[in-house]
């Protein structure tokens, strides 16, 4: 008698979220079989409440009851199962770079990136010096792409770039003549790389909402 199918990691998902896509990419990466939810975040699901009451975008439940919502964490989950790719296999001082940007990315980043998208809620600026501040944070990635040849932030493709592309594609798309007007055009360059890529394309299609259809779909593209 064959053994019985164990059950699927399973992940709520928000497509527009950067930090679902960031998930999602990294699990695309990973070939690893995940169930996928897709939710409206007007319209949270009471078993994802009922699992992460904060309310927020991804979270992963595995199959022994472990509960991961955050999207770093879900991201280095998936790799630290399976990495095809060798987007972990990074050496200590590009650990740190990554682990650095992150931060950056997810504090300072994110807070210029918010008032800039919606600086009708924050009066205290202009949305045109939210612009600039997020700019200057985007600048280490400037000069990191500067140091080498390529495509990527570091000589070849690795976690950091799954990270933080969802983010800087956000803050691109609030207004599309201003960002390719900042003096970032090798940002510009890894950005529209990163886009055209047949994995970022497949993590953004847009798939049926669990809740009106009871769908559920896995992220299954191998990736060059």
């Amino acid at each position: 008698m064959s053994e019985l199918a164990q059950p699927l990691p399973l992940l709520y998902n928000f497509r527009r979220c950067p930090y679902a896509m960031r998930a999602r990419l990294a699990i695309i990466a990973s070939g690893i079989a995940v169930n996928v939810r897709d939710i409206v975040l007007k319209h949270k699901p009471e078993a994802m409440l009922a699992i992460s009451p904060k309310g927020t975008v991804p979270v992963l439940l595995l199959p022994n009851g472990t509960v991961i919502d955050e999207s770093a964490d879900i991201a280095l989950w998936a790799l630290t199962q399976r990495d095809p790719h060798r987007l972990l296999a990074l050496s200590d001082i590009e650990h740190q770079w990554m682990m650095a940007q992150l931060e950056r990315n997810d504090s300072e980043f994110k807070h210029w990136l918010d008032r800039y998208k919606y600086f009708d809620r924050f009066p205290e600026q202009s949305q045109a010096s939210y612009f600039a501040a997020a700019i200057t944070s985007l600048q280490p990635l400037e000069q990191q792409l500067a140091s080498h040849a390529g495509h990527f932030l570091f000589e070849r493709l690795t976690l950091v770039d799954l990270l933080l592309l969802p983010f800087v594609r956000q803050f691109a798309w609030v207004d599309s003549a201003a960002f390719a007007n900042a003096p970032l055009p090798r940002v510009q360059q890894w950005l529209a790389h990163g886009l055209a890529q047949p994995w970022f394309t497949y993590a953004m299609q847009k798939r049926p909402l669990w809740l009106a259809t009871g769908t559920e779909y896995q992220l299954l593209l191998p990736m060059d």
